[in-house]
Formats: C-alpha cells, sequence, structure tokens
C-alpha cells in the first residue's frame, strides 16, 4: 500500500498517478452500454472501466449522454427507460434493470450518487442528523446513530452541532457537504458526483473537491464526476471521457484530451472555456445543438458541425483509436483522428470584437446608483448587505464576485426590489433623453430594471408556450400590440419557436427565452444572478456573446452576479468583490483580476481551477 494510502496530504490537489492506477482490477467495468427511452436511443454503446483510488470526469454538452449513463451505472433509471449491456462490479456480473434484486444491496451502499443541488436532495422538513442517520447501515442504536452522524459530519468539516440544524440554514457550501456525509455513510466502493460544484463560488467548490479527493484516497475510493468545467476535470480526474450523442468520442488523461486533443469535437469544446488571464473579444462557440443518439445514422454524429469532415465521416462511424501507436491510453473515434490542430480558430467580425474587447472607461450617465444599502435577516449576527455603494453607467457591465453567503445574490434582490433594504438607496437616474431633465430624477420603477435568473427551467411556466409567456411580458411592459417573435429574434432565436413549450427547448435556449422576457420593458438595467453558470461552456459561451451584443444595441447596462473568475474577466468593465456583506475591493476588471491588492480576492484567485 503506498504512503497516500495512509496519509492525506501525499495527495492534495494533483490526480493519482495514472500509471499506478492503471495497474489494478476496474472496479466497475461496462460493455457496450445502451439507454433507450420511448423516441430510441439516448446512450448508443459506451465501454468504460473505473479503478479503485481513480477519478473520471465525463464531459460534454447537454444532450451528450453523460447523466442517463451514470443513472444506468446507479441503478437509477427513469421509468420507461431501460438500460442493455454488460456491467461488472468488482468482478461480479451487475444487471443493469434497476429493479433487479442485487440493487437492493448496491443503490446507496456500495455505489452512491451525490447531486448537483443539495438543497433539493436533501428534505427540508429534516433535520440534517436525521437525514445522514438514514444512510447509515445495519440498525444502529440511538446513541450509536448520534456518534456515528456526529463522526462523519467531523469527517466533512462539519460542527457536531450540524445535525440538529435544517437545510435552509446552512449556506450552499455546508448542504453539500451534508450531502457527503450521507452518501458516505454506507462506505461506499464507487461515488458518483454529478456537477457537485457547479453552484458554488471558486473558494467553497475548492473545499469541497479537496474534501471529496481526502475522503477517496482515505478509502481508496472511485469517483466518476460529471462536469461541464473544463478546468475542474482537468485539475482533478486521473483519466477524462469526453462524450457526444451517446458515445465516447475521446478518452485519455487531462493533458492528452484537452491539451493535444485528438477529435475535432474535443477541440472545439476546450476552445469555448474563457480563459482567466485575459479578455477575449468575442468567445468561441460551437454552432448548432447535439444531435439526439438516435437521430444518428450510421456515420459520425458531429460531421454536421464540423469543418473537417469528409464524405465518408456521414456514412461509417470510427471506433476508438489511438493517434499514436505508441499511446494505447489516449483514444478517439474520428476518421481523420489527430488533425484537430487544423482547426481554424474563429475570427471575430472587426466591429464586434473592437466594441467587446474594449471596457468602458468612466465618465459616463448612471443608469443604477446604490448608496449605503443595508439589509438584514432575521436570527443572524451580521447585515447580509452591509453599508454596500455601487455605481453602474450607461452601457456598462460591472461584475459583483463573493463566496455563497457573501451577500451578492441579497444585493441583486435589493436591486430589483425582491428584498427591501432596511437602510440605504437604490436609484436608477434619468437622463435627458429619458426625460428626467438636465439634472436628471431619479426613480423606482421597476421597468428601469429586469433580473434573469439562474435556472431558466424554473423560472418559466412549463403550462404556458413560449409566445404566451413572452405576450404576457409585452402585456405588463404596456406593448401588447408588438410580435413576441420579435423578441425571440433580438436574442437569436427561430420565430417559430413561439409555439414551443420550454421542455422542448435546450438550456441555452431557455435562457435566451429568460433574457427575451426580461427585455420586453424595454429596461435599462439587466440583473444577471449567476445566469450562465448551470450551462455547458459552449452554450455558455454563446449566452455571454450575446449579453455582449445586447449592451451594444440597446446601450444596455449589466449588473452581472456570478463565482466564476473567468467568466467575470470576459463580461466586466469594472468588478467589486464581496465578503461577508461588504465590498472589499472594486476597481476595473484587469486590475482587480490581475493584481488583487486584498488578501480575500486573491484567496479567490487561488482557488481557481488550474487551468485557468
Amino acid at each position: 500500500m503506498s504512503r497516500a494510502d495512509h496519509d492525506p496530504s501525499a495527495r492534495a490537489t494533483t490526480p493519482t498517478a495514472p500509471s499506478a492506477v492503471l495497474a489494478a482490477v476496474p472496479l466497475l467495468s461496462v460493455r457496450g452500454l445502451r439507454v433507450d427511452g420511448p423516441a430510441g436511443a439516448i446512450v448508443a454503446g459506451v465501454d468504460l472501466d473505473v479503478r479503485r483510488g481513480e477519478t473520471l470526469a465525463l464531459v460534454g454538452e447537454s444532450g451528450s449522454g453523460k447523466s442517463m449513463t451514470v443513472k444506468a451505472l446507479s441503478g437509477l433509471l427513469p421509468a420507461g427507460v431501460r438500460a442493455t449491456g454488460t456491467l461488472e462490479l468488482d468482478g461480479e456480473p451487475l444487471p443493469l434493470d434497476p429493479a433487479a434484486r442485487p440493487w437492493r444491496t448496491v443503490r446507496g451502499n456500495r455505489v452512491a450518487l451525490l447531486l448537483q443541488d443539495p438543497f433539493t436532495s436533501l428534505s427540508p422538513v429534516h433535520t440534517c442528523g436525521a437525514q445522514i442517520g438514514w444512510a447509515l447501515p445495519g440498525k444502529p442504536s440511538r446513541a450509536e446513530r448520534a456518534k456515528r452522524v456526529a463522526a462523519l459530519l467531523a469527517e466533512v468539516g462539519l460542527a457536531p452541532d450540524t445535525a440538529d440544524r435544517y437545510p435552509h440554514q446552512l449556506s450552499g457550501g455546508m448542504r453539500q457537504r451534508v450531502a457527503i456525509a450521507a452518501v458516505l455513510a454506507a462506505d461506499p466502493d464507487l461515488l458518483i458526483a454529478d456537477e457537485p460544484t457547479t453552484a458554488l463560488d471558486a473558494t467553497t467548490q475548492h473545499e469541497v473537491l479537496e474534501l471529496i479527493a481526502r475522503l477517496q484516497r482515505e478509502r481508496r475510493m472511485a469517483v466518476v464526476l460529471i462536469t461541464h468545467d473544463l478546468g475542474l476535470a482537468r485539475s482533478r480526474a486521473d483519466r477524462i471521457g469526453v462524450m457526444y450523442a451517446g458515445r465516447l468520442v475521446e478518452t485519455g488523461t487531462g493533458a492528452q484530451v484537452l491539451d493535444a486533443p485528438a477529435h475535432p469535437y474535443t477541440a472545439r469544446l476546450a476552445a469555448c472555456e474563457p480563459p482567466l488571464d485575459r479578455r477575449l473579444p468575442l468567445l468561441p462557440t460551437i454552432p448548432g445543438q447535439v444531435p439526439a443518439a438516435h437521430a444518428v445514422g450510421a456515420g459520425c454524429a458531429f460531421a454536421d458541425r464540423c469543418e473537417l469532415a469528409l464524405p465518408d465521416c456521414r456514412s461509417r462511424y470510427s471506433p476508438l483509436l489511438a493517434p499514436a501507436p505508441d499511446d494505447a491510453e489516449h483514444l478517439a473515434a474520428c476518421l481523420r483522428i489527430g488533425e484537430s490542430a487544423a482547426l481554424p480558430v474563429p475570427a471575430p467580425e472587426a466591429a464586434q470584437a473592437s466594441e467587446a474587447a474594449a471596457p468602458r472607461t468612466g465618465g459616463a450617465e448612471p443608469a443604477l446608483l446604490v448608496t449605503g444599502l443595508v439589509k438584514r435577516f432575521p436570527r443572524t449576527d451580521r447585515p447580509a448587505v452591509d453599508a454596500v455603494d455601487l455605481r453602474l453607467e450607461r452601457g456598462e457591465a460591472v461584475v459583483v464576485l463573493g463566496q455563497s453567503g457573501s451577500g451578492k445574490t441579497t444585493l441583486a434582490r435589493c436591486v430589483v426590489g425582491l428584498e427591501r433594504p432596511d437602510a440605504g438607496t437604490v436609484a436608477f437616474p434619468l437622463s435627458e433623453r429619458d426625460g428626467g431633465g438636465p439634472r436628471g430624477r431619479r426613480t423606482t420603477d421597476p421597468g428601469r430594471v429586469q433580473i434573469v435568473f439562474q435556472d431558466p427551467y424554473s423560472a418559466l411556466n412549463p403550462g404556458h408556450s413560449i409566445g404566451t409567456t413572452l405576450r404576457e411580458a409585452l402585456r405588463a411592459a404596456g406593448r401588447p400590440d408588438e410580435d413576441p417573435a420579435d423578441l425571440l429574434e433580438l436574442v437569436g432565436l427561430p420565430r417559430e419557436y413561439v409555439t414551443r413549450r420550454p421542455r422542448r427547448l435546450s438550456g441555452g435556449e431557455r435562457q435566451r427565452v429568460a433574457i427575451a422576457r426580461a427585455l420586453a420593458p424595454r429596461p435599462g438595467v439587466l440583473v444577471c444572478d449567476e445566469a450562465v453558470s448551470a450551462l455547458d461552456v459552449s452554450v455558455q459561451a454563446g449566452v455571454l456573446n450575446l449579453l455582449a451584443r445586447l449592451r451594444r444595441e440597446l446601450d444596455l447596462s449589466i449588473l452581472f452576479i456570478t463565482h466564476d473568475l473567468a467568466i467575470a474577466r470576459q463580461v466586466a468593465d469594472r468588478v467589486h468583490v464581496m465578503h461577508r456583506g461588504r465590498v472589499v475591493e472594486h476597481g476595473p476588471a484587469d486590475a482587480v483580476l490581475t493584481a488583487p491588492a486584498h488578501p480575500y480576492t486573491r484567496q479567490l484567485l487561488a482557488s481557481a481551477p488550474a487551468a485557468h
């Protein structure tokens, strides 16, 4: 047994050495995995091996089959969906039918699932201790259960009194730690983590990932990590698998897959990752969408979006092959394997590039003035927002950064009127062209400001068509005679989407609808609260490019709340950093993100994934 098996400090942030891991017998092995739903194939044939102590990251756009793959491997397929193929756990065959008897002792015990949002996976009406206790194997006595719950809480870095608290009384990072304690209560061999840190800020994300890595070392546990964050996959995984339209198209180490991609899709995906060290004139995107696996014929599913596609690519599919004879661990399914370096770098139009790349320098008319804002909540020892001043100029983008609990979302809710501040003012000065007179005047008219939330699906009524949703917004804005299809065109969606319902749209399309609805009152200020954090990297880039275009065309001011520093770099003219309710640093984005003056800002930058 290696030193890493005894000493948690032996591996702090670096992945397990691949040579040591690959020598082990696979803990989990699946061959020819196919998942079929009512419409046909969702996953069209996947082979995977995961070894003890190894972290395998699965990346790819929404619709690529990642989540359905891991649901099949954890025995949690929804009704009406079935899996075929062969599955072995520690060398023993395991049926892929989730109703089969063996899953009763495997699911939650040997194979555990950690979900993206702990607030929805934890019961809001039961204490955290009770929920961890439910996951303990056997039938421990009350005293033994309390002792084991306290030990699990200590293992994830939480105080014993957390057992008596409810999920809503904890921060996002603390809730995720409780969820980790619950899934580890049965000491599983395999942990499947589905986007476990998407909604967390950089420092909390770092802490949670370090916790998972430490527990993985101490327990020799295998981890399958589902993520759309390529930097996280690179810095945390021993191997990466890239999925597209229900198939694995490339596998290898992080350096192999992301630094020297052999498949054009991987190369395009990696190019969409926003850099932390510089602001791009326009973020690269991948035109088109991932096709459904059942809609793909005999050829490569990526052919219609690929600049390197040959006629043969549309008629036959390549198996996974090594780009070099001596590189058996790096495989890609492409007839032009290894030629992705020939892909041209997308060049933005000159006008767009110059507009998007140049930050505002100040001196413009103010669109939003926040002065001395204070917001307190009952039974808290400090204000959620404490004496915050903020100025947003016409056509400017200001980003508010900070950890969970720093007060940035509360600030945004006060700005749009969803929370009433205890002190201070929020004002939207009107210029002469708005009818405010030479000195301007102040107004709290809600038409001056609108908000776009993180989850567009929960923000849209699933029973209403897109047209109905937009017509309601236009009617509320006093524009009942205008065509909602015009709003769709404004955000880059086809006019015929007016008849569709939200479930028929992708996540990025739903977020564009949410932006269109917010633009119905023609606001001067748009507040975006983590508006792209739940989106795939390529879709995220498209939405950020859209917001940059709307700023130019509508002279729109944007207050952007995010925990992602790379996104902040691409969006912000100026940055405000919040910590414990106060703004601890603010200034031009380049200055704050390149040479931060405050220790807390430096800590945020140090916590960013290594790829950035």
